[in-house]
């Protein structure tokens, strides 16, 4: 059942409470949220700051005056006030299971289709220069984001680039201070907003190591640590994180980055046979 914005309870209703007392700049903000909110409960900070003309400052502070613990506790408030969750008719009305697989293959391939178009092949060469001869490639990614980090970090060792990533992000942050000259820090974070990840970027452009943001978001604070960004097509749903797009958006444009390091690394057939076949006795 969709959740009526009609009430004081959810964050729109919050809003329309407190609408008397909040500042001008406050009130631009409410107003901007109010008036499009189906594009609000998609974006960043940085871009609801953007679009509304205010400072990042001025969001939160608007968050914790209706009483959230930040602008991403906000969106999911302002998610289940647009029926984020189960809305009637929405993505997961049916229950048939044939109607079910049309409706995500359609939406995976708009995601794949969608990273294809935003790839950008200068900057996908640069990074995969960088990583030929990167003495060590450290990968960090928090939740769905950690997954395509471990995937990428087995293809990297696969062909013999020393890679890891850390699921402790405190580990992550050691290993990354540790690094020496020349390595390359990942970072994987679809909205591009994730603290554990932007604190990892920002660590590694203090090291001076070249950094690497890979997010669905432009205009996000990763990117500000970023000696390069890669943008995958995705938009993340704050009540559901759009685990299929992210995976699938974020597994191609890594697929490709993965091609275009092969063409620097001549050695990587022969590496191949060789980790392929020190695990050979794992298999039946």
């Amino acid at each position: 059942m969709t959740r009526s914005t009609t009430g004081t309870g959810g964050a729109l209703g919050r809003i329309r409470l407190h609408a008397d007392s909040l500042s001008p700049s406050l009130r631009r903000v409410a107003d901007h949220v109010t008036a499009h909110a189906d594009t609000a409960v998609h974006q960043t900070i940085t871009e609801v700051a953007l679009s509304a003309g205010v400072s990042e400052a001025t969001i939160t502070r608007l968050c914790h005056k209706l009483n959230y613990a930040g602008f991403h506790a906000f969106k999911i408030a302002l998610a289940s006030d647009l029926g984020g969750m189960h809305p009637q008719g929405g993505p997961h009305a049916s229950t048939d299971a044939p109607s079910q697989m049309q409706r995500l293959t359609r939406q995976a391939v708009r995601s794949l289709e969608g990273t294809a178009r935003l790839l950008d092949a200068q900057v996908t060469g640069d990074v995969a220069e960088r990583l030929s001869r990167a003495p060590r490639v450290d990968l960090t990614g928090q939740g769905n984001s950690s997954l395509t980090a471990q995937f990428f970090a087995h293809r990297l060792l696969r062909i013999g680039v020393p890679a890891a990533t850390y699921p402790d992000p405190h580990l992550a942050a050691v290993s990354i201070s540790t690094l020496p000259r020349g390595s390359v820090v990942i970072g994987l974070s679809g909205t591009g907003s994730t603290l554990d990840t932007i604190g990892h970027l920002k660590l590694a452009q203090e090291c001076g190591l070249y950094t690497v943001a890979v997010t669905h978001r432009a205009a996000s604070p990763i990117t500000r640590h970023a000696s390069a960004v890669l943008f995958t097509a995705s938009q993340e749903d704050p009540m559901t994180d759009g685990v299929l797009d992210t995976l699938t958006s974020q597994l191609l444009l890594l697929e490709a980055l993965y091609a275009a390091l092969l063409t620097h690394r001549p050695e990587a057939d022969a590496m191949l046979r060789v980790t392929a076949s020190s695990v050979g006795e794992k298999k039946v």
